[in-house]
């Protein structure tokens, strides 16, 4: 490709451009001449902020190398250093950043999406790269309005550093441990294989063998029925408890030794409890779908709870703004500031799990059943179209606000009764609403979803099958 090719004006599919990063379909909205297209425009965006060097990461979709080959043509056209990283998971791009002391990073990947689905995901600093930022880019690409100049390309593996980091973190106690670990043929396996070669006690991997084509299960450990596998290899091995990752390994999931799944904001209490055994009165962030059993039982254990907007964006912003250790969202973003750097790494956050399950005495399934118990539906997403969503919350605040409703407005309206909670919001990302219950008992759960509904149907819209 020519470098005048990558001084023109360039327009993406704007369905691309979202929220928290770029994301398409491979062939359709998304191309190689796009990632050339955004190195050349997010190249300029950080020489613009005094930036000189960026690096770069890709997962192990079939499409990853070719953008990312291209990506780096783009970044270097800008006249920035681009030192190329590798294939792994998003976190160790995000560590190379760290290590590798550069101004900003962008990884290529498809994260959790479909094989045929891939994308990027852009920091700046200490600052992920995200919402109207994002449009800003697509606009600057457009108008050609870039920054010149003859970068360098050199390669840069972390690879073997980043595991050694995560090693660190292992306790003695992992060494009582038996887990079973499920990469799900993401971005994670490689560097899964590594760690758990070096780590204490008695390990058994499945779908480690890094494969865009994801044969074995669709790489999203926060629904449950991709965690089968798991469940039939922590029973069949006497496992104390396994992990599992999303397609870039920045989320994890988490199964008890029963094979039962341990949720994000179960998983946020275990963490958080540990932080503020060293850290009293430390704030703790979680996000508006997590149970009021997590915010609860942080106040109880000395921490200072604060709900957040859904986002791991959002709550990594908001994460620094507070100076929070730690944050996490319901989908199994966690994200330590404490003797980390603040970036959601689902193989960080298994190491600590394991250093904590290992050192506690408990097993995981009796932290489970220790908890306060709570019946609750799960994150439940239905259509509105685009130009109604944002309607229908206000609407909603609307009706409550007059009845003089106990209700959170942090993000769309969080609503507390006798029974408990319910939730609505409009997502960032898609056209759909959200929404979600959680009450004492069965009986509760189904008056909170009765009250749901009722302001569903005031708004014109049919409720979704609670």
């Amino acid at each position: 490709m020519a470098a005048e090719t990558i001084d023109r004006g360039h327009r993406f599919d704007p369905t691309i451009l979202r929220e928290y990063d770029i994301r398409g379909v491979v062939g359709k909205t998304l191309s190689v001449a796009d990632a050339r297209a955004l190195g050349r425009g997010f190249g300029s965006v950080v020489r613009r902020a005094g930036g000189t060097r960026v690096c770069v990461g890709y997962d192990g979709r079939l499409s990853s190398p070719a953008l990312e080959a291209a990506l780096v043509e783009g970044l270097a056209a800008s006249g920035l250093s681009v030192l190329r990283v590798g294939l792994g998971p998003t976190p160790m791009l995000y560590f190379a950043r760290f290590a590798l002391e550069a101004d900003a990073g962008i990884m290529v990947t498809g994260s959790h999406n479909p094989p045929d689905y891939n994308g990027f995901k852009m920091v700046v600093g200490k600052d992920s790269f995200f919402g109207e930022r994002i449009q800003e880019l697509g606009r600057l690409v457009a108008a050609a309005d870039f920054e010149s100049g003859r970068g360098s390309v050199t390669d840069h593996p972390v690879h073997d550093a980043y595991v050694a980091r995560l090693l660190e973190e292992a306790g003695p106690g992992i060494g009582k441990l038996a887990v079973a670990w499920d990469p799900g043929n993401g971005a994670a396996g490689t560097a899964a294989a590594a760690l758990t070669a070096r780590l204490p006690g008695r390990h058994v991997l499945i779908n480690e063998a890094i494969d865009g084509t994801f044969p074995a299960h669709h790489p999203d450990p926060t629904v449950e029925a991709n965690l089968a596998q798991l469940k039939t290899c922590v029973l069949d091995n006497g496992c104390d408890l396994g992990v599992a990752f999303d397609g870039d390994g920045d989320r994890i999931g988490v199964l008890d030794g029963q094979g039962r799944v341990v949720w994000g904001d179960q998983l946020m209490l275990l963490f958080a409890r540990d932080i503020l055994k060293e850290r009293p009165g430390a704030t703790i962030i979680a996000d508006v779908k997590a149970s009021q059993v997590l915010f609860d039982e942080i106040a109880r254990a000395g921490g200072k709870p604060l709900m957040w907007k859904t986002g791991h964006s959002l709550i990594k912003t908001k994460m620094a703004e507070s100076g929070a250790p730690f944050a996490g969202e319901m989908s199994a973003h966690l994200f330590f500031a404490d003797r980390y750097y603040g970036f959601d790494d689902a193989l960080y956050a298994a190491v600590r799990l394991l250093s904590i399950v290992g050192a506690s005495g408990q097993s995981l399934a009796a932290f489970r059943d220790s908890l306060p118990p709570v019946v609750n539906t799960p994150e439940i997403r239905f259509p509105c179209a685009e130009e109604r969503k944002s309607a229908v919350i206000g609407e909603v605040r609307a009706r409550l606000a007059a009845e003089g409703a106990d209700m959170t407005e942090i993000d769309g309206v969080r609503v507390r009764t006798d029974d408990g909670w319910w939730l609505l919001r409009a997502s960032n990302t898609q056209d759909v609403l959200v929404a979600r219950c959680e009450a004492g008992d069965e009986a509760g759960l189904k008056r909170l979803a009765a009250a749901l509904t009722a302001q569903l149907a005031a708004s014109g819209l049919e409720a979704p099958d609670f």
